[in-house]
């Protein structure tokens, strides 16, 4: 009795990942702003109200997709603004958010190809101080040319990790390259394996 009781409580949570799954699927094949309440409860199976349940609006549904990376990507600015130098703070950013970009593929694609998703974000101050603030930390001296190279390496590194024909690459082949470009674009010096 005790074991059912267990897998009922988890029964909710179960439910909102899977609405939150098929958004996402939702979202990169009909768009953001393409994709309805009632377009996620039919593909479930379930009725609109219980995808109300979970969530009210598309934009919370959005909210809750993104916020692991966005969680994620606080942890990373942390660890980048502890280091003490600014080629440390530069080096740091740029690693984890390749590593964050190349886990997240999909999602930094539907982020950078949907203006649906790009309007509904910039109703988040918090999310677009977010993405700033990592071409802050990779501006290395805050000059014209330190900040065109961190926008630069940025969209590359995004685009590149998100873009259908890069698919074919194992996460540790993307993640080595992607790291090696951006230390070039940035001036860093290069790692050793």
């Amino acid at each position: 009795m005790r074991a059912a009781t267990h897998a009922d409580s988890r029964g909710p949570e179960r439910t909102r990942q899977r609405l939150l799954d098929e958004a996402c699927r939702l979202f990169a094949m009909h768009s953001f702003a393409g994709t309805s309440l009632q377009m996620i409860a039919d593909t479930l199976g379930v009725t609109k109200a219980a995808v109300y349940h979970h969530f009210k609006t598309r934009d919370d549904i959005l909210t809750a997709v993104i916020q692991p990376a966005i969680e994620e990507m606080h942890a990373i600015i942390a660890a980048a603004e502890a280091q003490r130098t600014p080629t440390a703070r530069a080096d740091a950013m740029l690693s984890g958010l390749v590593d964050l970009t190349v886990k997240h593929r999909g999602l930094i694609a539907m982020i950078g190809t949907d203006p649906g998703v790009t309007s509904a974000l910039q109703s988040h101050p918090d999310v677009m101080e977010l993405f700033r603030r990592p071409g802050e930390l990779m501006a290395l001296d805050g000059s014209a040319e330190a900040e065109i190279n961190a926008t630069l390496a940025l969209a590359g590194i995004a685009t590149t990790a998100s873009s259908p024909v890069m698919q074919h690459h194992d996460a540790d082949v993307l993640r080595h390259h992607l790291l090696a470009a951006g230390r070039r674009i940035l001036g860093l010096r290069a790692r050793k394996p």
